[in-house]
């Protein structure tokens, strides 16, 4: 009997053999020093625990409304007006299990087979492969590294087409760093308008930002409100990736069509982790303040150590918590017996002989790139570079 044609549509992850591997190495009592973290290795906030256990305490272990409780939904709304200038009424809130549901929701409630969604490149990789899942067709927008990464109103205005339903502006992003300023985004923002296209804003690293300020695409004005999904959530900057918490925010046929299709699959995310969350949006930022300083500080020491490195090179990122290396003067040569053909080879190379875990850039859509995160120990970091700088030296 045929299976789906859709899920055989979709990509394995091509990170899966060296995180596989580096774990294996791990267990058999090798040292191995990962920079492979997409989450923030500092523990959730007491008081948001807290809240999680006075929830249990009083009994909020049931089922909640598909879309989430009406106190997070409450609190979603201060926080827009608050950080992001932005007036929304709870029933354009969608509460899900973290924000990749969120994006996936969005996708599935806005396309119809053949609609085509633009994704600047580099991307976070679930995002072509959730497109496909709904139907759509991605299309890939090269960015440059002189522009930091960042798609350009000419570039986008060129792969507009009568199939182009939507594009997903990810700032700050996963796995460059970038964060588009203010005129940036109105320039995407007007394009939007002008030829009537979604705009789905993930915005799930909107409290990391080391240089400038987040700003959010659909504040601008109501048409371009209209044509927005945020997507946000608990998980980096309330360091909650566990609890699986995201949203979206929308207008409100957009909503309910995502409500209506959570409503048939998870129905509601979990109760427990929805009351830490209102905790945690309630009661202040201290604790994301004192985060991003502490990455801003590794930060600045791994560009310092990447950029005196024989053979590798990266600009600042201005968000997130990752760094991007240019690993091309690499590709194309032999190193103790191996060739590096692209991220691939290299990761593999670093592993092996540095012990060394980092991700390759492939499936992020750029193959002369790596991606190192910051999300760990200024000890593994210092390691971890000493090796790095140790073999490439040698070679």
């Amino acid at each position: 009997m045929k299976l789906s044609d859709k899920a055989f549509s979709i990509s394995p992850s091509l990170t899966l053999d060296i995180t596989a591997k580096a774990n294996r190495m791990r267990k058999s009592g090798i040292n191995v020093i990962g920079f492979g973290a997409g989450e923030p290795d500092f523990d959730t906030p007491d008081y948001i625990k807290k809240a999680a256990i006075s929830a249990i305490r009083e009994g909020y272990t049931k089922y909640t409304p598909t879309s989430g409780i009406l106190e997070l939904k409450e609190a979603i709304v201060q926080k827009l007006k608050r950080d992001n200038n932005l007036s929304y009424d709870v029933s354009q809130i969608v509460v899900s299990n973290g924000a990749k549901q969120a994006i996936f929701n969005a996708l599935c409630a806005i396309l119809n087979q053949g609609d085509e969604v633009i994704i600047p490149s580099p991307y976070w990789l679930s995002y072509p492969e959730m497109v496909k899942l709904a139907g759509g067709v991605p299309v890939f927008i090269d960015t440059a590294e002189s522009n930091n990464f960042k798609i350009t109103a000419t570039q986008l205005e060129e792969a507009i087409n009568d199939k182009t339903k939507a594009i997903i502006v990810n700032s700050p992003n996963n796995p460059t760093g970038a964060v588009y300023n203010e005129d940036e985004l109105k320039s995407i923002a007007s394009l939007a308008v002008k030829y009537n296209i979604y705009v789905i804003s993930d915005e799930i690293y909107e409290k990391l930002i080391y240089n400038g300020k987040h700003v959010s695409i659909a504040s601008f004005n109501e048409e371009i409100k209209n044509l927005t999904i945020i997507i946000n959530g608990m998980s980096k900057a309330y360091s909650m990736t566990g609890w699986r918490i995201g949203y979206s925010v929308s207008n409100l046929e957009i909503a309910k069509l995502i409500n209506n299709i959570q409503s048939h699959t998870t129905s509601n995310p979990n109760t427990i982790a929805q009351y830490a969350s209102v905790a945690a949006l309630n009661q202040g930022d201290e604790t994301i303040k004192a985060m991003v300083a502490e990455f801003k500080r590794r930060r600045d020491y791994m560009l310092q150590r990447i950029n005196k490195t024989d053979g590798l090179k990266a600009i600042t990122p201005d968000g997130a918590f990752y760094i991007i290396i240019n690993i091309s003067d690499f590709i194309g040569t032999e190193i103790d017996g191996l060739k590096i053909n692209g991220s691939i080879d290299f990761a593999n190379f670093l592993l092996e002989k540095a012990k060394v875990a980092v991700i390759p850039c492939l499936p992020f859509g750029n193959d002369n790139y790596i991606r190192v995160s910051y999300a760990t120990s200024m000890n593994n970091i210092e390691e971890g570079f000493n090796r790095i700088e140790k073999l490439l030296t040698n070679f």
